[in-house]
């Protein structure tokens, strides 16, 4: 599920510091990626349904957003 919507992110280089400041605030106790409880929720607010697919440009413009939310906040 959220294994498909990676790659796009591979794919946009700019967008790898901001998935990684993600990654680290989203990352269960002692692991390395968000728990499936925390991706199941937030498909869930997202999309209605915890078992539906991440749309990668959702994620996408998600990153873009915070990137730009931080650049506010300075």
């Amino acid at each position: 599920m959220l294994k498909e919507a990676i790659w796009p992110v591979v794919r946009r280089p700019g967008t790898w510091p901001e998935a990684v400041r993600l990654a680290l605030s989203v990352r269960r106790r002692g692991g390395m990626g968000p728990g499936e409880d925390y991706v199941r929720w937030r498909t869930s607010t997202a999309y209605g349904s915890p078992d539906a697919e991440i749309d990668p440009d959702d994620l996408i413009a998600l990153l873009r957003w915070r990137r730009r939310q931080r650049s506010i906040v300075r």
